[in-house]
Parts: structure tokens; sequence; C-alpha cells
């Protein structure tokens, strides 16, 4: 498979916004297309810094998309990578998109001096924890929330 993975564009927000639809799908979230809106409108803001995202392209399919926040941490000098989100279409699962675009992260970051890079996932998610075993090391903390 050959992937074209480049930075989100205005151009790509119908097809972003079907991936991302997925992605909530997925973890039973809905939200208001407002939401939709704003979100995509941080992603592809030349102007912001701490919110980059990229999208996974086959043959001009969208097949992919990932979102990082960028922040500074108390424990470290350099800022550190939160990945926040990572889909892959159900039709490209299996096929390597999630590990490219996962790369594509850590290259990113260590391009611009932010070599700690961060995400989670359900305990359940099985098919992701395979993935992520492979390209990551998992911790032992727990999150919680308000």
């Amino acid at each position: 498979m050959t992937l074209d993975i480049r930075p989100l564009a205005a151009a790509d927000r119908t097809d972003w916004g079907v991936l991302w639809r997925g992605y909530l799908d997925f973890y039973e979230t809905v939200l208001p297309d407002r939401q939709y809106d704003l979100t995509f409108a941080r992603y592809t803001d030349p102007a912001r810094d701490d919110m980059k995202a990229w999208i996974a392209r086959e043959d001009g399919a969208a097949l992919g998309l990932v979102h990082v926040i960028v922040h500074a941490h108390g424990w470290r000098e350099a800022p550190v990578t939160y990945l926040q989100d990572l889909y892959a279409a159900p039709e490209a699962r299996g096929r390597g998109v999630g590990a490219a675009l996962i790369r594509q992260v850590y290259a990113d970051a260590d391009e611009n001096g932010r070599p700690s890079v961060y995400w989670l996932t359900q305990t359940g998610n099985t098919t992701a924890r395979a993935l992520y075993d492979r390209i990551g090391t998992a911790t032992d903390f727990m999150k919680y929330q308000r």
C-alpha cells in the first residue's frame, strides 16, 4: 500500500468529517455539528502550533486520521505530544494505516524537539492495543476524570 500522509487542510473537511464521525461512533460519542466545525477549524488553523492533524490517503481515498495536542509538561523541559485521536476506516484496517499515522506523529515530535509522545485507549480495545504494544510502551497509569 502506498499511503500519502499529509497535514489536514481545508479541502479535507468532508472526508475528515466522515472519518472523525466513524471514530466517535466507535466510542459511542455524539457531538453537535458546531463542535465538528470548531475542531476542524482548530486543526487547520496555521496560526496554531498546539493542535496538529494529519490525514492518510491512498489513490485519493481518505483512509485514516490522527490528531495531536502539544503541551508543556511540568516534569520535562520540552513540550510533549498527546496523540488524542487515531482512526483507520474499517476497509483500511490491518493494512498499516494506524502504524503509519503514529510514525508520522513520532516524526513530527522528533523534528520539533518533543521526544515524549503518549496516548490513551480503552483496555478492551484489543485490536488497537495489539498495534500499540508493537509501536509504543504500555505504562501502568490509570486515567481518572471529573
